[in-house]
């Protein structure tokens, strides 16, 4: 049953058109901004009800110096479309997962899960890392939605992105830490590929590979920079033997049931486009 406006609805489902030129620029670049991808009445709509799931289930309880550098990094809360069914028709939207799967060049994709990353005021840097570290999928088909629920300038700590890096196979051991941070600034500053760093401005959109290197810089206000993401892989996406811890607990929270070697088709990865 459709529980939100029909406005939202359709804007969340209606197809987003890109361009050759914006597929080509992702291709390369392994990452892309673009404009104007939700209206302010969409984004407010999400901000909402995401946030009042963030409120809700948010359990950290340390004050921002008694925290590690992760910790500082942002409140992290994952999957909420399995808590509320109102964020459930927000992630399981056909607009967004229409945009992954045309700049992945599949020909589906599967949810692998959902995270809203609320940096709080006066919150930390997030280090240098690559998303895919984390994950145990045999395909490098995977790519994250990074949606700001309001426009997003400097001082609020949006994601940068190192234009290529996905190229790069150098750090892909580093999980997000001081030691990430360290290790690959100083290798993407040698690498010669482009540190993107630019505000987003409301209802614009990132999409970026799980290889590519990227960070974000300290929340220097006094108000809540409120992000959700979703990530999507190829609906042919095969569970690979875990290589890390990470990718192990990531098997079992994420993936439960699936098998290595065979396609990621679990209760918690439906297709949501195709």
């Amino acid at each position: 049953m459709q529980l939100i406006p029909a406005n939202i609805y359709s804007a969340l489902n209606e197809p987003f058109v890109l361009t050759d030129e914006q597929k080509q620029f992702f291709a390369k670049n392994g990452f892309i901004k673009i404009k104007n991808v939700f209206s302010k009445a969409v984004i407010d709509f999400m901000d909402t009800e995401i946030s009042n799931e963030v409120n809700r289930l948010n359990k950290q309880q340390l004050a921002m110096e008694d925290r590690d550098t992760y910790g500082k990094a942002f409140l992290q809360i994952m999957n909420i479309w399995r808590n509320s069914e109102l964020v459930k028709e927000i992630v399981f939207g056909k607009r967004l997962a229409k945009i992954a799967t045309e700049l992945l060049g599949v020909s589906g994709v599967r949810l692998y899960h959902d995270q809203a990353l609320y940096k709080e005021p006066s919150g930390g840097h997030t280090p240098w890392h690559a998303d895919q570290y984390y994950w145990p999928i045999g395909t490098d088909r995977t790519v994250t939605a990074w949606i700001p629920l309001q426009a997003t300038p400097l001082h609020l700590g949006p994601l940068e992105f190192c234009a290529q890096s996905f190229q790069l196979t150098e750090g892909r051991d580093k999980q997000i830490s001081d030691e990430s941070e360290s290790f690959l600034a100083n290798t993407l500053a040698n690498s010669g590929f482009e540190h993107v760093v630019e505000a987003f401005d409301l209802g614009e959109i990132s999409f970026h590979m799980g290889w590519l290197y990227h960070r974000a810089g300290p929340n220097l206000s006094q108000q809540m920079r409120k992000v959700m993401t979703m990530i999507y892989m190829d609906k042919e996406s095969t569970l690979q033997s875990p290589k890390n811890h990470n990718q192990q607990a990531d098997w079992d929270t994420w993936c439960p049931g699936a098998k290595i070697g065979e396609v990621i088709d679990t209760v918690l990865n439906p297709i949501l486009f195709q």
